[in-house]
């Protein structure tokens, strides 16, 4: 198990702002855990008792609609931190955190977290821009989905798991999302994301291997009206 103060992943979030001995006592308490493709983190309206720290893989963090279909508010890679909001506001969790492949995640308990947002300015300052970040991208989900078409959310949807995640060698996105995932990050039908996801390919936009995708023109992608 590695340490914190060694781990080269909290570079990537909030946990950085913690000083050295801040972290060798968060590592002395933290547990670590593999989660495996499919499986859920946690869900919503858990009681989450602390924060995790994803140190490998990719998850979704989806909330379930009304008529009973899951949204997909956002894709959370290696690096970040998962449940900051419920620790800070002690509510339970607001969306439910599933992964995409196989995860390792470490788990830090509540009261060692909350010791550190009260005795910590600069961390406390790191995870409220944080969280500032996620309402501001929340704003823009509001309105893109207000404002733009099916094909505009689409081709941002393309780009941004092409920019945020990489490609596997043979060129197609490293993460693979079933097509009705692709339809609740568009916010859209799972028929109407098939028959975007084809057009885009006819267009020579992108192809596909399997059901992996890999994009051919990412300029006229992020062209398209």
């Amino acid at each position: 198990m590695s340490k914190c103060e060694q781990c080269i992943i909290r570079q990537f979030n909030s946990l950085k702002s913690l000083t050295k001995d801040e972290l060798i006592r968060i590592s002395g308490c933290k547990t670590t855990k593999i989660i495996k493709k499919g499986e859920v983190i946690f869900d919503e309206g858990d009681k989450l008792n602390g924060v995790f720290c994803i140190k490998d893989g990719i998850c979704k963090l989806s909330k379930l609609s009304e008529n009973g279909k899951d949204q997909i508010v956002k894709l959370v890679v290696k690096g970040e931190l998962l449940g900051q909001r419920s620790l800070i506001s002690d509510e339970r969790a607001n969306l439910q955190a599933t992964a995409l492949n196989d995860m390792e995640v470490c788990f830090i308990p509540r009261e060692e977290i909350v010791n550190d947002l009260q005795k910590n300015p600069s961390f406390t300052f790191d995870v409220l821009q944080q969280m500032a970040q996620d309402l501001k991208e929340a704003d823009d989900i509001i309105v893109n989905m207000a404002q733009k078409s099916v094909r505009q959310r689409m081709a941002e949807v393309l780009i941004n798991i092409h920019k945020s995640f990489g490609t596997n060698p043979d060129g197609t996105l490293s993460v693979l999302l079933s097509r009705e995932d692709f339809a609740s990050l568009v916010g859209t039908a799972t028929e109407s994301a098939i028959r975007v996801l084809s057009q885009f390919k006819k267009e020579g936009l992108i192809s596909t291997v399997g059901k992996q995708i890999r994009i051919e023109d990412i300029e006229e992608l992020s062209r398209i009206e």
